[in-house]
């Protein structure tokens, strides 16, 4: 397992942020990016997981400017994401992949679409 600080690792996660093209980044305004430990059994997500969405992806929202619902969540799992990396600079490439995963569902995006991108 990669050490790295919650401090480290969180910057890793708002970098990977920031990398996102302006005019994708206001569709995320009701989006909340968490790092968990590892996946909790509440939410039946598998122990393996590197990160989940959790949401209603935008086509499917009847309203997407509607303000009143509770937010989409992206949820990163540090300690998967640490524990399949060999090198700390492995481990900050697949947090943004993993990220950029699980934003692509908010935007409507399959696993193949995903993985044509390279964010499998």
């Amino acid at each position: 397992m990669i050490p790295i600080s919650d401090a480290d690792f969180d910057r890793a996660v708002t970098a990977a942020l920031a990398e996102i093209p302006q005019e994708f980044r206001r569709y995320l305004d009701n989006v909340v990016i968490e790092v968990h430990a590892a996946p909790g059994g509440d939410l039946g997500i598998p122990a393996d997981t590197l990160g989940v969405y959790l949401g209603v992806p935008l086509e499917e929202k009847a309203d997407p400017g509607m303000t009143a619902v509770l937010p989409d969540r992206v949820i990163l799992f540090r300690d998967n994401l640490c524990a399949m990396c060999r090198s700390r600079a492995e481990l900050i490439r697949e947090i943004r992949i993993t990220l950029l995963h699980e934003i692509g569902h908010h935007f409507g995006l399959d696993e193949d679409q995903l993985a044509e991108l390279g964010y499998d």
